[in-house]
């Protein structure tokens, strides 16, 4: 039933989502003649947004149990200086090939799992001690950042090996790889949302809390793993980030917080929780890469493209509650007339009846 509700209003944003999609590569293309849709001007964007896919993904989650991870960035951040310090520490010179793959390894599971860890601190804040989301991860991403700050410094970490630095510039079967790994997330977290019951249970939560409850949900232990994962996700654009920089350091990828939460809302997802689809969020973050990519052809300051996306993420909401309104009145008028023709039919049976 849930599901059914929602349908309608999904399959409207898809349609409104790929029609901007089309009319914005359609405007970049004739304004950008020989730049924009070039072989070229695409591959550079398909190293470049991965990163921030993942992360977009990461709050995409978090935003469909009706709360929010301001830490995401922070986590990736921290994540990504704690395995850059093991490679640059343990792997010099006359370290032998496979003792480096195998510190490499060990450096791309400590930040995954330093980044679950980053997930389950928000996770037990929110659930367990009760702090409303969007404080929990603002204190956490001042935490999570002070540790990155006091572990360096304020200094990058940089040299890492070739090996490492394929993954954010290397290609495999013609892709590069940080789109081949954003692909393989991105099908995980739409499986995950759809067929599972962890999923579903994701949905309700955000949807109805209290019906969730009583649906027999645990619902803390639901935003404890929902937040475990949306870590992980900051960890894996943690590992495709600094491998593409071939640094790590405090600050990096600032930017892409205020744009994560604009390509979520700007996807369909609703800020309150329980709606939304990856395949929304998947071409929201295609609208704002290829924006991203025009402002810079265009020559943009960094000021003028934050306030460009303030000014979206104020307009996509604008949008999405006019659209909204829409379509609650829509089903009320037709919940209106569905009841009008019943009752006809049941006073036009009446009437013949003997």
């Amino acid at each position: 039933m849930f599901r059914l509700k929602r349908l309608r209003g999904l399959d409207t944003n898809l349609t409104i989502l790929f029609i901007i999609l089309v009319l914005v590569v359609l405007v970049l293309t004739a304004f950008l003649p020989g730049k924009f849709l070039t072989g070229r001007n695409l591959k550079s964007m398909a190293f470049q947004f991965p990163e921030f896919g993942l992360l977009a993904l990461a709050m995409t989650l978090a935003m469909i149990t009706g709360g929010i991870d301001l830490s995401v960035i922070a986590t990736a951040n921290l994540t990504g200086i704690l395995s850059a310090l093991i490679m640059t520490h343990y792997i010099t010179p006359d370290v032998s090939g496979s003792f480096s793959a195998l510190i490499i390894v060990i450096a791309i599971f400590i930040a995954l799992l330093s980044a679950v860890v980053c997930g389950l601190v928000n996770g037990f804040l929110i659930s367990f001690v009760g702090v409303p989301a969007i404080l929990a991860t603002l204190g956490t991403m001042i935490f999570y950042s002070g540790i990155g700050m006091a572990i360096t410094k304020g200094i990058g970490v940089v040299g890492f090996p070739d090996s490492y630095l394929a993954i954010g510039s290397g290609t495999a079967l013609g892709l590069p790889i940080p789109l081949i790994i954003f692909i393989v997330v991105t099908a995980v977290v739409a499986l995950i949302l759809r067929k599972s019951s962890f999923g579903m249970n994701m949905y309700f939560v955000g949807a109805n809390p209290i019906a969730a409850l009583f649906s027999g949900i645990n619902i803390n232990f639901t935003i404890l793993k929902t937040y475990m994962t949306t870590g992980l996700l900051a960890g894996l654009s943690s590992v495709v980030m600094i491998s593409r920089f071939n640094s790590a350091k405090v600050g990096y990828g600032d930017t892409y917080l205020l744009q994560a939460i604009v390509v979520a809302v700007l996807g369909g997802i609703d800020p309150y929780g329980g709606y939304g689809r990856v395949i929304g969020v998947v071409m929201g973050i295609f609208i704002l890469q290829a924006l991203q990519n025009a402002f810079t052809l265009f020559g943009f300051t960094p000021y003028a493209k934050g306030l460009i996306w303030g000014l979206v993420l104020i307009m996509v909401m604008i949008i999405n509650f006019i659209t909204a309104r829409y379509q609650e009145r829509a089903r009320i008028s037709r919940m209106l007339e569905d009841r009008r023709f019943n009752n006809g039919v049941g006073n036009d049976a009446d009437a013949v009846a003997p």
